[in-house]
């Protein structure tokens, strides 16, 4: 009989997941892309209160936010190819569907799910601009474009940071289901090796400590951008709390 527990599988099987990283990191940071792209629009769009686009958006966030994302994968990975068909056979076109890449299809899905949340994510952060300053921008002459690129929009991502950190982290978890879509990233090459080893919990315990690892990476990459882009009367702020805090304790 083997053992119940093989701990130097944990150990051994991690090299062999970490080939498939760099593909689990690529999904993430391009889905994260299209997330933000689609869900700056749509804040925008929500901003503004666009007839008809608005009432469109606010659909598509409610189905975002309301469907599971392996639905989601699934509804991508089986429609896409069936809408492609579909234009093919209407239009007499010759679109090769075959050829379009398994990580497109997962990157769509879980660029369009993180959209859903994005857009109230960017919202927010973009509504706690002081109109002051964009006022001020007007008076300038800075068209609302000027005005979003040069003031609106980068004290909205001090605001939204950490909460853009805690999403990328969330979307790196979610690569984990685009095995849905025949992407074989870390946790598929999981189920690959432990299909071989019959050693499932050892495969998965490996997992685990890769996905936290890559969280606490992620975590403080994200603390070291929070005290770079800090501007400096916080940061004096948070100095002077900090050493009122030793003087207290002492």
């Amino acid at each position: 009989m083997g053992k119940l527990f093989d701990v130097s599988l944990v150990f051994t099987s991690i090299p062999e997941l970490l080939g498939k990283l760099p593909i689990t990191l690529e999904l993430a940071v391009l889905s994260m892309l299209l997330g933000l792209i689609l869900g700056l629009v749509m804040a925008i769009i929500k901003m503004h209160k666009i007839k008809v686009l608005t009432q469109l958006t606010n659909l598509l966030i409610s189905l975002l936010r309301g469907t599971p994302v392996i639905v989601q994968l699934y509804v991508a990975f089986f429609g896409i190819p069936m809408f492609f068909k579909a234009i093919n056979q209407k239009f007499g076109t010759n679109l090769a569907v075959a050829d379009i890449p398994g990580i497109a299809y997962a990157m769509i899905a879980l660029g369009l799910n993180q959209a859903g949340f994005m857009a109230e994510i960017i919202r927010s952060a973009l509504q706690s601009v002081d109109n002051g300053q964009i006022e001020a921008a007007h008076a300038l002459g800075m068209t609302y474009p000027q005005a979003l690129r040069r003031i609106i929009l980068p004290e909205a991502f001090e605001v939204a940071l950490p909460t853009l950190g805690n999403a990328l982290i969330s979307i790196i978890k979610g690569t984990s289901l685009a095995f849905t879509c025949a992407v074989v990233e870390i946790t598929a090459q999981g189920q690959i090796i432990a299909g071989k080893t019959y050693r499932y919990f050892e495969v998965y315990v490996s997992l685990a400590i890769i996905y936290w690892v890559i969280t606490l990476i992620i975590e403080q990459l994200i603390r070291i951008i929070e005290n770079k882009i800090r501007i400096p009367d916080q940061v004096e702020l948070v100095n002077f709390a900090e050493e009122d805090a030793t003087h207290d304790k002492n």
